[in-house]
């Protein structure tokens, strides 16, 4: 009898044992190890399309790489690199690679890109020409004033063909035009005023979002910001701090974003207003 109650209890404390280890296991260590899957990333806020992008890519990271995605919203552009560099966000989506680059060098910090999202071709638009190249000698087109998007219109109206640039211009503006055939001139704005000069002038060189805000479809632009070696700075990125560059977790976010699902997705909300990224070609 003391054998089988030893052996009884040898049994019990065994099962205990046991439980103690599965309970502490799901309560402890496997949250610990979740927590650890978990990426919050910082985007900005106010964009239905874009949260369900992210909703999108985060079920596709969930169910393929088994990491929870998370955002976090912001409704300031000076705010997510902050974030990304004091640890409050693992990475951040709103920026294209010009923004970092000059982000960087103005507040020395060490943020890299881990992955291409999309580009937003900035377009040509006009009120009183269906073509570029209908545009008279003389003709005044309006351009943003800020010295990033300024430099980016008068690339792609070099890219139509109007004017060159001076060469070795880095940020353009008007004083770096040097063959102009046309006599093309320009007028600097601030970047939300272009769409409502197209009364005014010729033509206006206008950011996808203000045109959109002016109720102006993208499909009547009369020249489209260029796929090549010049658009290359204008990709949106996912970015990271350079340290975690090389962190597998990350990875497998850019992974679960950079997918046909998300290709379609832009597809269908954005049509060719904003193209994925990832597999163009910018060296033509």
């Amino acid at each position: 009898m003391r054998k089988n109650r030893k052996k009884r209890n040898a049994i019990i404390w065994t099962i205990v044992a046991v439980l103690v280890i599965v309970f502490g296991y799901f309560s402890f260590v496997r949250p610990q190890q979740q927590a650890k899957r978990t990426v919050t990333v910082g985007i900005m806020s106010g964009d239905k399309n874009d949260e369900n992008l992210w909703k999108s890519v985060a079920k596709t990271a969930k169910d393929k790489y088994n990491v929870t995605i998370k955002t976090k919203e912001f409704t300031d552009y000076n705010q997510p690199n902050k974030a990304l560099q004091n640890g409050d966000v693992d990475l951040n989506a709103f920026q294209h690679k010009l923004f970092l680059k000059n982000w960087n060098q103005a507040h020395k910090t060490n943020i890299v890109s881990l992955g291409d999202t999309f580009i937003t071709p900035i377009r040509v638009y006009s009120k009183k020409y269906k073509s570029i190249k209908d545009l008279p000698n003389g003709a005044t087109i309006a351009v943003p004033n800020d010295a990033t998007n300024e430099s980016r219109a008068l690339t792609v109206l070099k890219n139509a063909g109007l004017f060159t640039l001076k060469k070795g211009t880095k940020l353009a503006t008007a004083n770096s035009i040097a063959s102009n055939p046309k006599n093309i001139k320009i007028k600097e704005l601030a970047a939300d005023q272009t769409a409502r000069s197209l009364n005014d002038v010729d033509a206006a060189v206008v950011n996808t979002n203000y045109a959109q805000a002016a109720g102006l479809n993208y499909k009547s632009a009369i020249f489209v910001e260029p796929i090549n070696k010049d658009a290359k700075q204008w990709v949106n990125i996912i970015a990271v701090k350079k340290s975690d560059k090389n962190n597998e977790l990350y990875k497998d976010v850019v992974k679960a974003y950079q997918t046909e699902k998300t290709k379609q997705f832009l597809k269908k909300h954005y049509g060719s207003a904003e193209i994925p990224a990832w597999n163009l070609n910018f060296n033509k």
